[in-house]
């Protein structure tokens, strides 16, 4: 059964294949924004070496002090790896507070599934499974954005209890409250 877990080298083998998944569908480029993007253009040509990827995991789990997300121009931030055994599905980050980039665009959280396993409702399960995380972190509300033309997201970010606040150029901006229930 799929489950959030710290970013791990058991699942290497998965996650360069999910890696060449996301390449393929043009994910990486010097355009895209996106973490997922980020990594692959810093880390990724090193990722099939055992000891660099080691790296790479140690950097990401790393992210959450305020030292290493500086040395990166970001913000603190949790990151989480959906598996399957070891099988990479995705990834879900919570970002600890926003900028004034993360306000108008990325917001406190962002996910990718990898190509050949969506819509099968990973990405719901992985921000349902986040959304206590965030809480336990002292958020009382998350923002979370996606692309207008992304229907998928939008109805994943709506499942899990998102409030479209508006629309910033092509971002739509969705609030999730999670003043209530207990936090892990």
């Amino acid at each position: 059964m799929p489950q959030l877990t710290e970013p791990t080298t058991d699942v290497h083998a998965s996650f360069l294949e999910a890696m060449e998944e996301f390449a393929a569908e043009g994910r990486g480029r010097p355009e895209d924004g996106s973490n997922i993007a980020r990594d692959m253009r810093r880390f990724g040509a090193h990722w099939h070496e055992p000891d660099a990827f080691a790296g790479y995991v140690r950097h990401v789990r790393e992210m959450v002090t305020e030292e290493t997300a500086a040395s990166v121009g970001s913000v603190p931030t949790s990151t989480f790896w959906y598996v399957d055994g070891t099988t990479y599905l995705g990834r879900i980050a919570v970002r600890h507070r926003l900028d004034d980039f993360l306000f108008e665009r990325g917001g406190h959280i962002g996910y990718d599934v990898r190509p050949t396993a969506r819509r099968r409702g990973h990405a719901t399960a992985m921000l349902r499974a986040v959304l206590p995380r965030a809480r336990a972190l002292g958020l009382e509300s998350v923002l979370v954005t996606c692309d207008e033309d992304n229907t998928a997201s939008r109805r994943v970010i709506t499942s899990c209890g998102g409030k479209l606040e508006d629309q910033r150029g092509e971002k739509l901006r969705y609030w999730i409250g999670l003043a209530y229930g207990p936090a892990v």
